[in-house]
């Protein structure tokens, strides 16, 4: 649950336009007559991540589970694409059970560990799934074993 939640954020902050900003800091008057203003990126900005984290669960509807025959480990699979193109369904469950345990588990970890995805995803980082998942939350250690796939 908690990579698909951070695939699905990282996915979202990719479709924001690189070039919108947002503006940072204090509105007040230095006593200088100045403002200590500045603009950052939109997409990686703890108003958008904030934002992002308070709807992105409803997007666990679009996955299913999947065992894994070899290991027998379940994992969560999107099984509608992001641009509309077939996806192979073959041994991935979908139903309303699999999916609303899915969004509660995601919620779940959202809430808990908001302060902790706003930290990673505010830069742009290298495996944040295996960083914050893994090995910061130890929610999916297993993870760090397995091979990954992109969505």
């Amino acid at each position: 649950a908690c990579r698909a939640l951070v695939d699905e954020l990282e996915w979202e902050i990719a479709q924001v336009d690189p070039r919108k900003t947002i503006q940072m800091g204090s509105f007040r008057i230095n006593p200088d007559g100045s403002q200590s203003v500045v603009e950052v990126p939109y997409a990686r900005s703890e108003a958008h991540l904030t934002e992002l984290l308070e709807r992105v669960c409803e997007k666990m509807k679009e996955y299913g589970e999947k065992l894994d025959p070899a290991t027998q480990r379940k994992s969560y699979v999107r099984v509608i694409s992001h641009d509309g193109t077939k996806m192979d369904l073959s041994g991935v469950k979908f139903d309303g059970d699999v999916t609303s345990s899915l969004k509660f588990a995601c919620e779940s970890i959202a809430e808990e560990y908001e302060d902790e995805l706003i930290e990673f995803l505010s830069h742009e980082a290298e495996n944040v799934k295996d960083r914050l998942c893994s090995k910061r939350t130890d929610l999916c250690d297993h993870a760090l074993h397995i091979p990954h796939d992109e969505l």
